[in-house]
């Protein structure tokens, strides 16, 4: 059985009232400015919604309703005076309060508390009339003739069809069907994606130009060259089993890594640091405008009831300080909620199990990369030959490593969503927004440590502590700690980011495309709507979280991988469309709900926008061999080793790798078999040679490299965090045009709504006064005839 709720004109206006809802008082008078791109109007209009369908609708002033004064608020039909989402918001004010049962002291009200206890299956809005998704018998009617009540056709047309991928999202009627905090976030996750446009075009670039030098790098070069690379005798890079190796067989992946470690990714590293500070701020911009067009500037924020979870497992009661009468029913003992907040130290064992899978990823990479050197270097495999050339030790370890790697975090991330939502149901948060904002954090955090916690491994930890041949460093006392490619690790980390980027983005869009989806039948609208799927009590959280890892993924590593931005954009062109076809086709219509902004997700954009200076600073310092060549090209001639004839970056290979005796191994390390034409071999560090005085401790060239990447760090992060302090100060948050409007309309509600009424109550009270002062006179004139009969009275008796 169907129950359908209609709300009449009356309830209507009055509830309109109660909830503070801005409505239209004035056509908005204030010349807006033009656009700087109206010039070139006849192209750019084909990247917008079609006019015919969704037609431009005119500005207002708009003003908080009140019922004994509706003759001054514009209202031009009262079918369409409140919009849908207004409706539906007002109906679902008095659903969640309609009281239905009475016992003694105890009230019990609210639709929530009946659907949990099950006594309804579900309560929704009702979505618009729509025959099927296939037919276009309905833009033929102008939409102000029947009050947009197909709406929900023109947002499949005009916004989830993928042939309108590339027109901009009509914000407006997306927040008049759905309401402020489902258009909030379209309108983020667009803003993002077109300010993703300009990183990616420079990122591309970026790409483009290493793609183009790989074959002209001078240490590419070297490394290819058999006169050098090919001469070049490197150490066994594991115990025994392991092999020499020349280095011209890494000549390959010495190219590639050319693509992404070079000069330019020191610029769009810096860039993107700019860059997301420029996002953030005009987001505040952009936000601040919808605030004001969506009349979200200074809503009332109606008290939020308890969850029935809150209330189910109250014990105590205390006065309520906003209203100071009613009882809040869900106030729980302090002891209580101590031992609720104690919950939280489960996250300790989801961090060691995180520490637990990072470890035995390493493991794994280590025995890996023991199999694949034993198997890819062995001389006598000659089928391998070919496969030598291109695929090394490092790259097939990094490649499976990075997808069991991929597997392992998906896996984590269910376990660690019902660990969450687990934690946050113990702590017992009172409202639907505490809920969220809690799970949020938690969310978050699991989400950062499992995402990122392997890129940060390849960045700053993978061959940092590796010994040198005669002393290696091992890893539980048992397994040799891993060693970088001769041009660092940078590769790696580059392989690692877009297998589970392009892994995570692949995986969830598959998800979301392939939900069961209902088939529109010829039965009721209502019934049709209960067929589809119901979203979840969290709504849009798990869209925010999947954009939110990704913008991580965008700053925080981008130094390592100039293309994330290129994937993210069109990864998002992609979900921008998908997200609406699932909204508009595929789930109940929700309820519509106010909100200014992003909520939780505002401050940890900015965390992790402080967060990717660091971090890009640091991979190009520590991860990338960019600053041991800068060191190298401004003071080679400190150096013994490499061509110093001229100022160029020839010999920099040869000076980059230390001598080792191979007589000097230990026997635990010493190969099992050696070439008898060798009597040394290089390993890449900056140590002196055997017979120094202090042979194989760190020489000179060492601490050079060190001191200017400390100081590398210092100047690139205060010369971007100063530039984002005074970005952030030169662009304000709220736009001057839309301060001026905001004035304007509290300029005409004081005088439409308050001066006006004002005059009439005035006006009025003088009626009343001249009515009181004749009464008045009349009564001193009677009371005058009647003393004066009285003494006339007197006389005549006497």
């Amino acid at each position: 059985m169907f129950l359908k709720v209609h709300m009449p004109w009356d309830t209507l206006c009055t509830y309109a009232e109660v909830l503070h809802i801005k409505l239209p008082i004035q056509p908005n008078d204030l010349s807006s400015r033009p656009s700087p791109w109206r010039f070139f109007s006849c192209i750019t209009k084909h990247f917008y919604p079609n006019e015919e369908l969704i037609t431009k609708e005119a500005e207002f002033f708009t003003a908080p309703f009140e019922k004994k004064r509706l003759e001054y608020f514009h209202v031009r039909d009262k079918d369409v005076f409140f919009t849908a989402a207004m409706r539906s918001r007002m109906a679902y004010y008095i659903l969640s309060r309609a009281p239905y049962e009475i016992r003694g002291n105890i009230k019990k009200f609210g639709v929530t508390k009946l659907l949990d206890a099950g006594v309804y299956k579900a309560a929704y809005p009702l979505h618009d009339v729509t025959e099927s998704f296939t037919e276009n018998s309905y833009w033929i009617f102008p939409c102000w003739l029947f009050q947009c009540r197909f709406n929900r056709y023109l947002l499949y047309e005009e916004w989830a069809h993928p042939k309108s991928f590339y027109k901009m999202q009509p914000l407006n009627l997306i927040r008049k069907y759905y309401g402020e905090k489902v258009g909030i976030y379209f309108a983020w996750l667009g803003f993002y994606t077109r300010m993703l446009a300009l990183a990616a075009v420079v990122g591309l670039c970026c790409f483009i130009y290493g793609y183009t030098t790989q074959e002209t790098s001078t240490w590419s070069k070297e490394v290819c060259d058999p006169e050098i690379g090919g001469k070049i005798v490197m150490c066994p890079q594991c115990d025994r089993e392991c092999k020499y190796w020349t280095l011209d067989s890494t000549c390959e992946a010495s190219k590639k890594l050319c693509i992404f470690d070079n000069f330019g990714t020191l610029v769009f590293a810096v860039f993107m640091s700019v860059w997301v500070t420029l996002f953030l701020e005009f987001w505040k911009r952009y936000q601040a405008e919808l605030e004001y067009t969506w009349d979200t500037v200074e809503f009332l924020e109606q008290e939020e009831l308890p969850r029935p979870e809150y209330e189910a497992k109250c014990i105590y009661e205390r006065k309520n300080p906003v209203t100071g009468t009613d009882k809040l029913k869900c106030y729980l003992f302090f002891s209580y909620r101590i031992y609720n907040i104690n919950l939280s130290l489960y996250f300790v064992p989801q961090i060691l199990l995180i520490i637990a899978s990072i470890v035995a990823i390493i493991v794994y990479r280590l025995a890996a990369f023991f199999a694949f050197s034993t198997k890819l270097r062995s001389q006598d495999l000659k089928e391998l030959q070919t496969l030598k050339e291109y695929v090394t030790p490092q790259m097939a370890t990094s490649v499976t490593a990075s997808l069991i790697s991929f597997v392992i975090i998906m896996i984590l991330n269910i376990l660690y969503e019902r660990v969450a939502i687990w934690i946050t149901d113990f702590e017992l948060p009172r409202t639907k927004t505490d809920y969220e904002n809690s799970l949020t954090m938690k969310m978050f955090l699991f989400q950062f440590v499992n995402y990122y916690s392997s890129c940060f491994y390849i960045a700053f930890a993978k061959g940092k502590a590796v010994g040198y041949p005669g002393d290696p460093a091992y890893l539980l006392g048992k397994y040799r700690n891993e060693e970088c490619d001769p041009g660092g690790c940078l590769i790696e980390l580059t392989t690692q980011l877009s297998i589970i980027m392009g892994g995570k983005a692949i995986l969830n869009n598959i998800q979301e495309v392939l939900l069961p989806a209902a088939s529109e039948k010829l039965i009721p609208r209502w019934e049709q709507d209960y067929q589809l799927q119901a979203l979840t009590k969290l709504g849009l959280f798990y869209e925010y979280l999947e954009m939110v890892i990704q913008f991580g993924f965008v700053t925080l590593f981008v130094a390592s991988f100039p293309l994330a931005p290129v994937l993210a954009l069109v990864n998002n062109i992609f979900e921008i469309r998908v997200d609406a076809w699932k909204i508009t086709t595929q789930f109940r219509r929700i309820v519509p709900e106010k909100a200014q902004d992003i909520g939780a997700w505002q401050p940890i954009l900015q965390g992790i926008a402080i967060l990717a200076v660091a971090t890009n600073a640091m991979i190009i310092a520590f991860t990338s061999d960019m600053i041991p060549r800068l060191v190298y090209y401004w003071s080679f001639s400190v150096y013994p080793y490499g061509d110093h004839s001229n100022n160029t970056m020839q010999g920099y290979i040869n000076s980059s790798l230390s001598i080792f005796n191979i007589a000097d191994f230990s026997n635990n390390s010493k190969p099992m078999s050696t070439p008898y034409n060798i009597t040394t071999c290089r390993y890449r560090d900056f140590r002196n040679p055997p017979g120094h005085p202090r042979q194989y401790q760190y020489n000179v060239y060492y601490w050079h490299v060190i001191a200017a990447k400390m100081a590398f760090i210092i100047v690139v992060e205060h010369i971007v965090y100063l530039t984002k302090f005074i970005l952030s100060y030169v662009i304000p948050d709220v736009p001057y045009a839309v301060k001026e409007q905001i004035k304007r309309e509290k300029y005409l509600t004081q005088v439409i709504l308050h001066e006006t009424n004002l005059k009439l109550d005035k006006a009025c009270e003088r009626k009343k006064n001249r009515a009181s002062s004749s009464i008045t006179s009349k009564s001193i004139f009677f009371h005058f005839l009647l003393r004066l009969t009285n003494i006339t009275d007197r006389m005549f008796c006497s």
